[in-house]
């Protein structure tokens, strides 16, 4: 089903409104090309952890992005199929409904031992990571140690304090802020914009504040 939050998430960095501070280290690894094995993203629900895991997944991957650069084309093959969620090399694991060590053992062990069918990276996004049993965080540490250099980790978490410490500690860790009235207030302007709807500015305002920095709550 088409929804406002769908069809307008973000592709590239330079649309991901707020976590500057994420956005500005992530792009200088990226044109770098020093880029850690395992990231962290922890933070508030809805101000664009998944959105921007994606997008990194995506950029890491994308055939057509020249050396220095860090933004994905978004015209490739790679990236197309990305966003289209049917990249094979991008695996989006919801942890709140596989918590068991089967699911790691069977969507993240098993399929770490396959080289990436096209692209450099086989990026793992696991959403809400917290969730996981302890035995399968066991059984995710053992890879996250010593991950093959073909392999990339997402982990994305509301709960960081119930991540375990041996996890959080092999993982650059990002934390992610609640977005700005005036950031949500962009966002919903051009959206208002792109639909054709003519909406006040103090309508467009009040939306934000109620949102409490909820991006995905402001555009529903």
């Amino acid at each position: 089903m088409s929804t406002l939050y769908r069809d307008y998430r973000p592709q590239n960095f330079a649309e991901i409104l707020g976590q500057n501070h994420i956005k500005i280290t992530l792009q200088n690894e990226i044109s770098q090309n020093k880029l850690a094995q395992a990231f962290l993203f922890c933070g508030p629900r809805a101000v664009g952890k998944t959105t921007l895991a994606r997008v990194l997944a995506k950029t890491v991957n994308c055939l057509n992005r020249p050396d220095g650069a860090f933004e994905p084309c978004n015209t490739c093959a790679n990236c197309l199929s990305t966003v289209a969620g049917k990249n094979m090399d991008v695996v989006e694991i919801d942890a709140a409904s596989n918590t068991g060590v089967d699911n790691v053992r069977d969507n993240v062990i098993s399929f770490s031992r396959l080289m990436p069918a096209n692209s450099k990276f086989k990026v793992f996004i696991i959403d809400e990571v917290h969730m996981l049993s302890l035995s399968a965080f066991n059984a995710l540490l053992k890879i996250i140690e010593e991950p093959p250099t073909h392999i990339m980790f997402i982990l994305c978490t509301t709960e960081i304090q119930k991540v375990p410490l041996t996890i959080i500690s092999r993982c650059e860790r990002f934390d992610f802020k609640r977005i700005s009235v005036a950031d949500v207030v962009k966002k919903l302007s051009l959206i208002a914009s792109a639909e054709k709807v003519i909406v006040a500015p103090e309508v467009l305002e009040a939306i934000a504040r109620r949102s409490g920095g909820h991006l995905r709550d402001a555009e529903s």
